[in-house]
């Protein structure tokens, strides 16, 4: 919630139907943000989440779009200019896997999922940048993954995608650090999401031993983290990697 009285900050969240991003969409409502949800493909699902936002007493607007397009992007941010004329917080959530082995990827399974991932957390970044500097303010949370930082077998490009957001998240904050905006990634661990569900469940307990938590996460864990640094009290903390895996990184 920003200082100025009964002025709610204005979160946009890519990604933000199911899952992580429904999770971050719901905290940062319940901390009293105004929320923009961005979807690509389940328009019920945003629907949902945007109306349990609502049910906490704050503002919140659907948007379909894909990070894969500038035009969508700017499209998401000029959304959120119209109906709360200001982005406060910007969270880039939207990502895919197309997983498999290097030696037989697909290079356009390669290069999808970099365009999601990585070049669409630029977009968002650039589309929003001249409305953050312009309010000398912003808070920027980039979701990474602990396998940008460690690696993965049969995720090339999906490793590749999270280690690149890490890198232009410490470029972006030292461009915009000075301009009141700060830049930050967060790298989950292995979380319970629809994702990993699809998982056998010898392959999750065989990743589980690998936790010093010996569980995985959930949503909420990140969603926590995320609230962290979109705080207002943490305008100090600018192109760092918080990692929330449960000892896995360590």
């Amino acid at each position: 919630m920003s200082e100025k009285e009964n002025v709610r900050d204005t979160a946009v969240v890519t990604g933000g139907a199911r899952g992580i991003g429904r999770a971050i969409a719901l905290r940062l409502a319940s901390e009293g943000c105004d929320v923009v949800i961005n979807y690509s493909g389940s328009e019920e699902a945003a629907k949902k989440t945007a109306a349990e936002c609502e049910a906490m007493g704050v503002r919140a607007v659907t948007v379909k779009g894909s990070v894969a397009s500038m035009e969508d992007c700017e499209a998401i941010v000029a959304k959120a200019k119209e109906e709360f004329g200001k982005i406060d917080i910007l969270v880039n959530n939207a990502g895919i896997t197309r997983d498999g082995l290097l030696m037989t990827m697909k290079e356009e399974d390669f290069e999808a999922v970099l365009d999601v991932n990585l070049t669409g957390a630029f977009r968002m970044m650039k589309a929003a940048a001249r409305m953050m500097i312009r309010a000398k303010y912003g808070r920027i949370i980039n979701i990474s993954s602990v396998s940008g930082i460690m690696g993965n077998p049969g995720q090339t490009n999906y490793s590749a995608s999270k280690a690149g957001i890490i890198g232009m998240t410490k470029s972006y904050a030292k461009e915009v650090a000075a301009k009141g905006i700060t830049v930050n990634a967060i790298a989950p661990g292995f979380v319970n999401t629809d994702m990993t569900g699809a998982m056998t469940e010898k392959a999750v307990e065989t990743v589980k031993a690998q936790i010093p938590a010996k569980r995985a996460g959930e949503p909420e864990d990140i969603a926590n983290a995320v609230a962290f640094l979109a705080s207002r009290g943490t305008g100090y903390v600018t192109g760092q990697v918080l990692c929330v895996d449960g000892g896995m990184c360590m």
